[in-house]
């Protein structure tokens, strides 16, 4: 049983962190940070333009700053972008703060999710299958290295993944209270 103030969301892209992770706050009493959204609301820039700008070292280094800001609080769901388990000092505040639930999904049903999408700075490219399977292979083990719990994805609507993952929850984790 884990015991932690927060609840964390680390999986590729388009594994379904931002959806599923707001249904589930809500259903726990949590504030819902996407940490995405919150580099952007911290900077007054999108991510791609940080991207553009700084490169994806720069990027990360800003992530890492938010995410450690993120976690010094309490009783907030954090769904990271997929990068997120890529440094060391990340998975290490992940684990000290938070129950951390790894969701996964297939490529091919990332594909599906993401056919549309035009604002991840790391799939502008035309090979996507290509680009989702090495990032699938350099992260996975991050993945699983940081996770309490995982849970895959693929073919479920957001909501039916909320209802299935409440009680896988309820039995990994004990929410601390704040001291």
């Amino acid at each position: 049983m884990n015991h932690a103030v927060n609840l964390v969301l680390v999986g590729p892209m388009g594994a379904g962190k931002t959806s599923i992770g707001r249904r589930l706050a809500e259903r726990f009493g949590l504030v819902f940070v996407d940490l995405d959204q919150a580099i952007e609301a911290a900077t007054g820039v999108r991510v791609a333009e940080i991207f553009e700008h700084e490169g994806e070292a720069g990027f990360r280094e800003r992530e890492a700053r938010q995410l450690e800001l993120e976690l010094a609080g309490s009783d907030r769901l954090i769904a990271t972008g997929g990068g997120a388990v890529l440094l060391a000092t990340n998975r290490a505040r992940m684990r000290e703060r938070a129950c951390v639930l790894h969701l996964t999904v297939s490529v091919e049903e990332q594909l599906r999710r993401l056919a549309h999408d035009r604002a991840r700075p790391l799939l502008q490219r035309p090979d996507r299958e290509a680009v989702l399977r090495s990032m699938a292979a350099a992260r996975a083990p991050l993945y699983a290295e940081v996770a309490d719990l995982g849970f895959d994805s693929t073919g479920l609507s957001p909501a039916q993944a909320c209802e299935r993952l409440v009680p896988l929850l309820r039995d990994r984790w004990l929410r601390a209270r704040a001291a």
